[in-house]
């Protein structure tokens, strides 16, 4: 994307196109971790791996991601791999979809979701014309686990050459609900919106729930005993970029509240999305912003099931790069990661607060690149324990995904 600025030097790394990530030759292997980590497990992945993310499915975690190559002719195509994490070691890589049309970049990445009663839906963005940022989101569906995938098309139903993607969700019912950004009234010079549509044997019609969003920040969702709810980064008349909560009640989907209000004003997208967890009436949301005295992440708790958050709390150390994720732990706690920089590094870092909103110790957990091909770490929990899957990017030649397993207890 084009419409972009600078907020100074710790937010610049944030403030990026979400262009495709550059290509890798073919005929060096990766180097390995810029540091090991003791916590790192095996990999499914190959060679010049990238765009993870983390799904617990029946109880099992499960790992998408992309692989890409180059052919003979020089083009760059794309697989959409899925693998699970059974007792034995991982499962053989599943391919979801492949090509050469898709739209691979740092930020925006595919991933997999299940309903309510156990199928599976994946989504990629891949490119419908010639202008570079012409792209839509195509969607899969699998009855068995993921071992076999039918695709079900574009999630969005327009043909405009514009940008499409973000997507996040929830389940419901035989199907998932999902969340995304949509530009199909930018061709027009119009605003990007926030749309939603429920999926299941295909895609049903799309609402708009925000006429007007930031550009290229990811969404996040999440289900409560009132229903389902999203995050996303607004956009007011004024440039203010702060987050937002939208939630279906019983009248309908109700209109985009501010989580906090940070009055960070700022003339292009950050690229730096919020995170959400919540189960019964709890919600915490976790965020990067740069307004109200410089840049943080912080985090807000509801008991009300996202109706009204406590005052944010500071998450970071003093140099956040934000790149968040949040998941809940089994004790009523929640669980944040984040990229904190650090001189020419970054650590991902995990920060556990109590259900009572006590905040624990920080620990790092693994050092990489805080360049954007370095991506956004992805967290899970199961039975417990953490799993986190992120990116070791060591220059043009070396793209690999680690994962790591995390102990309840390391975190305190």
């Amino acid at each position: 994307m084009s419409r972009f600025g600078w907020v100074g030097l710790v937010a610049a790394i944030g403030l990026a196109a979400c262009s495709p990530a550059a290509e890798l030759p073919t005929d060096k292997p990766s180097e390995g971790p810029t540091s090991e980590s003791r916590w790192e497990i095996d990999s499914p992945v190959g060679l010049y791996s990238m765009a993870p993310s983390l799904t617990v499915v029946e109880g099992e975690l499960v790992l998408s991601w992309l692989e890409r190559t180059q052919n003979e002719t020089g083009d760059t195509h794309h697989q959409l791999l899925v693998s699970r994490l059974q007792p034995g070691g991982w499962t053989k890589p599943v391919r979801v979809a492949s090509g050469t049309n898709f739209f691979a970049n740092w930020a925006d990445t595919p991933a997999v979701a299940e309903s309510a009663t156990g199928e599976l839906f994946a989504h990629w963005l891949a490119k419908t014309d010639e202008d570079t940022y012409a792209y839509s989101i195509f969607m899969a569906r699998s009855e068995d686990g993921g071992e076999s995938w039918n695709p079900l098309g574009p999630l969005n139903n327009d043909d405009t050459p514009t940008e499409h993607g973000f997507v996040s969700y929830t389940a419901e019912g035989e199907g998932v609900r999902a969340f995304w950004l949509d530009g199909r009234k930018m061709v027009d010079g119009g605003d990007m919106t926030f749309r939603t549509a429920w999926v299941g044997q295909d895609v049903g019609p799309d609402e708009v729930l925000d006429e007007r969003v930031c550009e290229c920040c990811s969404t996040a969702a999440a289900s409560t005993d009132d229903g389902p709810l999203a995050v996303v980064r607004d956009r007011s008349a004024d440039e203010i970029r702060d987050i937002g909560i939208v939630r279906r009640t019983a009248d309908g989907w109700a209109a985009t509240e501010l989580v906090s209000a940070d009055e960070w004003t700022i003339a292009g997208c950050p690229v730096n999305g919020p995170g959400i967890a919540a189960a019964g009436k709890g919600v915490s949301v976790v965020w990067y912003t740069a307004g109200g005295g410089g840049p943080k992440v912080q985090i807000a708790f509801s008991v009300d099931a996202g109706q009204s958050f406590g005052p944010p709390q500071v998450v970071d150390g003093g140099r956040p790069l934000g790149r968040v994720d949040i998941v809940l732990d089994d004790l009523g706690g929640t669980v944040v990661s984040w990229l904190e920089g650090a001189d020419d590094m970054a650590e991902i870092r995990l920060r556990r607060f109590t259900a009572d909103g006590e905040a624990g110790e920080p620990i790092v957990v693994a050092r990489t690149s805080p360049s954007r091909a370095s991506g956004f770490p992805r967290l899970a929990q199961i039975n417990g324990d953490f799993y986190l899957a992120w990116v070791d990017f060591a220059g043009e030649e070396s793209s690999r995904i680690h994962i790591l397993e995390i102990p309840h207890s390391d975190l305190g």
